[in-house]
């Protein structure tokens, strides 16, 4: 039986929630991305959180990398830029605490051993991969970083065994040449021989489980952000004012610890002639370290307790953008303000033949035009095809969406979705509404049925905005 390619175990994950499938893709490549974090943070436990913050993106951009996605595609150069782009951050972010720390405990640093050639590669090799393109990065990943014959290779990159083996030799070459700019000088025959040797390590045991359970533990976490969000809006002044008193208050007692375990240590070695004065001042010393354990305890937990403050905060703070955004849409457009009232224009011109399109003609038009946006968004809610509906969608309104059919099978989704378009026979492209931000606004006439009896005509707005080159729905009408 064939091993499933990157691209399929990402399906099976989006579109059945098989969380063994996306355990699969961690355990596969949980070696290459935690050597490349450990390699450009050197340290065992960022490189972790580095890896960790890797796979929790993946799952939670899983739906739109996977449409992306052709059948036999790795998800190699996806996960190298990534923990590129995560580990440039590490280090830029922690560089005063990582320096305050190295001086506090310089003395308990262990030094590392490795080989002399590949000691002059790693401290720039990530450097040099990502100046490659990304076909070139793929191939130098998939064969000495994942260790794949040009078999696979090739079926990966969609070309043929010969095709593959060249492309990994131009690629290697490419990435000789960036190492040289960079001052290491190097063949490509000992270049080869060193990646192979020493580029994946094995990774720390048990590791792709944890990051796998952590990923996915943190989608679930996602579904709360609003519900949380809110509730940060009404934290006290207080409250935010004691989080950052104990924040300061477990540095500055991690600073004045260190400082005084030095300043001991210094006395110890300068009056070891007393035992009895030493047999104290090792005592102290102990005691000292571990009130400095206990701080950067205190320390570690005011930074979580803040970084998730400013997460929530932020969340809060889109969503009132949202919000206000809806307010000035309903103030500047009068047609917003009730479903019912639309341009005086649309009800006495007479409709132009070709720009009526009843519901038998209906057909996915693309998103090319916000007309022919409309029709694939109608013509999706009228099969009940889901998939097709989010496509529609923008972003935010996808949420929006996702938010209204939470806990719904797909199947009582597509009845909903063919239920709100059965009142529409056809539409009237030409009833269209040029906003002033560049998006367009279709007005559409819908039979709706009050108290089971009385059928009533409802002009509904849909606006749809160019987001990317593609025509999406970002405001779709609200009963």
């Amino acid at each position: 039986m064939l091993e499933k390619t990157d691209a399929q175990l990402l399906r099976e994950y989006v579109e059945h929630r098989n969380e063994a499938a996306f355990g699969e893709i961690v355990s596969r490549h949980a070696d290459v991305v935690y050597a490349s974090a450990l390699r450009q943070v050197n340290s065992p436990d960022l490189a972790h959180d580095i890896a960790q913050g890797v796979f929790s993106d993946l799952a939670r951009k899983a739906r739109p990398l996977a449409e992306t996605l052709t059948r036999d595609a790795s998800l190699l150069g996806w996960l190298f830029r990534s923990t590129r782009f995560l580990a440039l951050n590490q280090l830029r972010d922690d560089r005063r605490r990582q320096t305050r720390e190295r001086q506090a405990m310089e003395n308990f640093d262990p030094i590392s051993e490795t080989a002399p050639e590949w000691e002059r590669i790693q401290p720039v090799l990530d450097e040099a991969m990502a100046d490659l393109t990304d076909e070139d990065r793929d191939a130098v990943l998939l064969r000495f970083f994942k260790n794949r014959d040009f078999r696979t290779i090739g079926a990966a990159l969609g070309v043929s065994d010969d095709a593959a083996q060249k492309r990994v030799s131009r690629a290697l070459e490419r990435l000789r040449t960036q190492l040289t700019s960079r001052g290491v000088t190097t063949t490509t025959v000992a270049l080869s021989t060193v990646l192979s040797a020493n580029a994946v390590p094995m990774a720390p045991a048990g590791l792709a489980a944890m990051l796998s359970t952590a990923a996915l533990a943190g989608t679930t976490f996602a579904t709360t952000a609003t519900t949380t969000a809110v509730k940060t809006i009404a934290m006290t002044t207080i409250h935010k004012t004691l989080i950052a008193a104990t924040l300061a208050a477990a540095v500055g007692a991690g600073i004045y610890e260190a400082r005084q375990v030095s300043n001991l240590r210094d006395q110890v070695q300068s009056h070891g002639q007393q035992g009895e004065t030493l047999e104290l001042q090792a005592a102290e010393i102990e005691r000292l370290s571990l009130v400095v354990a206990q701080a950067k305890t205190s320390q570690a937990l005011a930074d979580e307790r803040l970084v998730e403050l400013l997460r929530r905060r932020g969340e809060a703070v889109s969503l009132r953008n949202q919000t206000n955004e809806l307010a000035r849409l309903k103030q500047e457009y009068p047609q917003f303000r009730s479903s019912r009232v639309i341009d005086q224009n649309y009800q006495t011109a007479a409709p132009r033949p070709e720009a009526i399109v009843p519901k038998e003609a209906w057909t996915f038009a693309g998103y090319a035009t916000p007309e022919a946006a409309l029709q694939s968004l109608m013509w999706a809610k009228s099969k009940g095809d889901v998939k097709a509906y989010w496509a529609s969608l923008s972003p935010d309104e996808q949420q929006s969406s996702a938010q209204k059919f939470e806990g719904k099978p797909e199947s009582e989704i597509a009845t909903s979705l063919i239920v709100d378009a059965s009142g529409t026979e056809a539409l009237r492209l030409d009833r269209r509404i040029v906003l002033a931000d560049g998006g367009v606004g279709f007005v559409l006439s819908a039979t709706e049925v009050d108290n089971g009896a009385t059928s009533t005509r409802a002009e509904k707005v849909i606006v749809f905005r160019n987001l990317g080159g593609e025509w999406k729905a970002t405001g779709l009408p609200v009963k």
